[in-house]
Parts: structure tokens; C-alpha cells; sequence
């Protein structure tokens, strides 16, 4: 029983020591340094609140719009920080894994948790936001870090399964950038999926039945306002319902298993 809990610690430890280095390496050598994990999706929101709020009037309809789509920004900016990271992560530590023997994982899932801190500091100026925007409190906040853990889920089930396959096809980088800009259109983040069940109900069905919007909008039913359209009232069949979450235990419960499959060749591959 010793040597499991020994190594279970040292494997904490190791977790805990290259998420504080990748968060002081990822700022390292700029003039803001940590500033940045609240400016990038800042300027973000912002530059989309102009053009989609302001000068095409979108959002009009929606109580506290600018606090619905700051949420949507910094989650979307978690999402594309986690598995951006992540993907790579395995590559970009491949003099680590040539050194010393450890389980791979902790490297992807260490990226992960660095996203993971960055989104916590935004979370606190988006509530800070909130409020002074007008929005009531309520019980429903606490459901929130839910949707954050399904989101976080999803996207570490995407670095382990991509990352693993990047180790030996280094396109996956470049494709996955690909697909992220165009999956962020397919995502409800600057318009209101209100807007696509008035031309297509659908299409709206389709859009909600990704996970990411799915999160995204439980996120904002319970923190902003409960006329947010969610999977959970939109969709009528109870399977369709709760398919999004069972996407994603499937991907990283697939990607998990493949992860580890293909990490004892980690170390020569890299």
C-alpha cells in the first residue's frame, strides 16, 4: 500500500509543479505578463460587442447582453486556450518525457489546469461584471461550475485524443486551427440561438446539440437570465436532451484509452 500512495504523491507534486511552470512561462518576458489572461478575452469581448452589438444591433432582445457575451468570450477563450495547449503539449515537452519516467498524462492534464486557473481569474470579472450590469444573484450560480466541468471534460478528452495523434502527424495543429475558426461561428457566442430558431428550428436543434454550446448556454441560463434557450428546454426528446453529455464522456473516455495506448511510445516518437 506504501508504493501506490508514494507514487500517487509524487505524481501530485510533479502535476502541481508543471502547472505552476507552464503559467509563469506562458507570460514570461512581457511587458503586462499575467495581465494578459484578463486582457486577451477582454479585448475580445470588446471588439465584438462593437461590431455585433453596436453597429449591427444584435442582442437587442437579450437582458444584459454585454454580460451574455462577455460569458460566451471567456468560455470560448477557455475552450480554444485548453485544447490549444493541449494538443501540443506532449511535443512541446518532449525533452521531460526523454528524461524521466512518469505518467504522460500529467503532462496534458497539467496545460489543462493552467487554462483552467486563467479561467477562474475571468470568471471573478465576469460576476464582478454582473452585477454591476444589474444582475440578481440567485441559487442557479451554483449550478455553474458544472457546465464549466462538462466544458473542461470535452476539451481534455479533445487534447488527449489530438494530442496523442500530433506526437506522430504534426498537421494536427494547423488543422485543428482550422477547425476551431469555423467551429466558433457554429457556436451560439455572438449571436442569440433565438436568432436561428426564428429561420430554422432545426438548425437551432443541431447547434445545441454541441456540447460547447450546450455548456456555454446552461452557463448563461444560470448566471444571467432564464431566457436563455437551452438544450434542456428547446429540445423535446429526452435522449436528445442529455446526448451532448454523453458525447462527452464518450470522447474522453475513447480519448483516455487511446491516450494511454499510444504514450509508452511517446518518449521515442517526440
Amino acid at each position: 500500500m506504501k508504493i501506490p500512495n508514494v507514487l500517487y504523491r509524487n505524481n501530485r507534486i510533479l502535476l502541481k509543479e508543471l502547472t505552476k511552470t507552464d503559467f509563469k512561462l506562458r507570460y514570461q518576458g512581457s511587458v503586462l505578463g499575467y495581465l494578459w489572461a484578463l486582457l486577451r478575452p477582454l479585448m475580445m469581448f470588446a471588439i465584438l460587442y462593437v461590431v455585433f452589438a453596436k453597429l449591427l444591433r444584435l442582442g437587442g432582445d437579450i437582458p444584459h447582453y454585454p454580460v451574455y457575451l462577455l460569458t460566451g468570450t471567456t468560455l470560448w477563450s477557455f475552450f480554444t486556450e485548453c485544447t490549444g495547449q493541449g494538443i501540443q503539449a506532449i511535443v512541446q515537452r518532449g525533452d521531460l518525457l526523454r528524461k524521466i519516467s512518469f505518467p504522460k498524462y500529467i503532462v496534458v492534464v497539467s496545460t489543462t489546469f493552467t487554462a483552467l486557473i486563467n479561467l477562474a481569474i475571468n470568471l471573478v470579472v465576469v460576476v464582478i461584471f454582473a452585477l454591476i450590469n444589474g444582475v440578481e444573484p440567485s441559487l442557479s450560480w451554483l449550478l455553474v461550475p458544472l457546465s464549466i466541468l462538462e466544458l473542461y471534460a470535452l476539451s481534455l478528452g479533445i487534447s488527449f485524443l489530438l494530442g496523442a495523434i500530433n506526437v506522430k502527424y504534426r498537421d494536427v495543429v494547423s488543422i485543428w486551427d482550422v477547425l476551431i475558426q469555423a467551429l466558433f461561428y457554429a457556436v451560439p457566442i455572438i449571436y442569440p440561438i433565438a436568432m436561428v430558431a426564428n429561420s430554422s428550428g432545426l438548425a437551432a436543434k443541431v447547434i445545441l446539440l454541441n456540447p460547447i454550446a450546450q455548456a456555454i448556454q446552461d452557463v448563461r441560463y444560470n448566471l444571467i437570465t432564464t431566457e436563455t434557450i437551452t438544450t434542456w428546454s428547446y429540445l423535446e426528446n429526452p435522449v436528445l436532451k442529455v446526448l451532448p453529455i454523453i458525447l462527452v464522456v464518450v470522447l474522453l473516455t475513447v480519448a483516455a484509452l487511446y491516450f494511454r495506448r499510444k504514450s509508452k511510445f511517446f518518449a521515442e516518437e517526440v
